[in-house]
């Protein structure tokens, strides 16, 4: 009987510090996701107002859940709750459907620093962090998320010119981005509308 109590004893202690460092853990995974890659900062002076709205994603690093789509865009409004809603929407040539994602966004600091946190999974974040914007016309803009695996150019037209695409490699090179990996995104459906 005693050796039950002290063996259940020994059991709650060492469940009790399983959990503890499984929370550790998971905050640090969850605080890694909100990370950014080394020498990337957000841009200063963001003004939220003038970054809604519509933009087209005209290069990307690929990743799984964009893999194959086309004519991607990206719709920023604002929530009830004070955060930004991101509505994503791109086709799938092998599908041969359009596929939207919503996800909500919210800034991580001060408001007028292009630092945000972004979920499209649940109570899941990830870094969404604007390093180069086009201060006179948000026409442009350099978006990168926790590590150099991702990596956007977006546009407030379907197409840039060639000036524009190099100087975003070159940056993107010089940050330790992996340009070569880049997909320029076709644009032919929403050149179009």
């Amino acid at each position: 009987m005693a050796a039950n109590r002290v063996a259940n004893r020994m059991t709650n202690r060492l469940n009790n510090v399983i959990a503890r460092c499984l929370g550790v853990f998971v905050c640090l995974l969850l605080a890694g996701c909100l990370g950014s890659p080394e020498g990337v900062t957000a841009v200063n002076n963001f003004q939220l107002d003038r970054y809604l709205g519509r933009w087209y994603e005209v290069a990307r690093l690929d990743h799984s859940f964009e893999r194959g789509l086309s004519n991607v865009t990206a719709d920023y409004a604002l929530r009830d709750d004070g955060g930004i809603r991101v509505t994503n929407r791109g086709y799938s040539e092998e599908k041969g459907v359009w596929q939207d994602a919503e996800g909500r966004a919210y800034f991580m600091q001060d408001s007028a620093q292009g630092r945000l946190k972004v979920s499209f999974f649940g109570p899941f974040y990830g870094s969404y962090i604007i390093f180069e914007l086009d201060e006179s016309n948000y026409q442009y803009a350099f978006v990168a998320g926790n590590t150099t695996d991702y990596l956007w150019l977006l546009a407030r037209t379907p197409t840039i010119d060639e000036a524009l695409k190099t100087h975003f490699i070159e940056r993107a090179d010089a940050l330790g981005f992996d340009s070569s990996k880049l997909i320029f995104v076709d644009q032919t459906i929403n050149k179009k509308l």
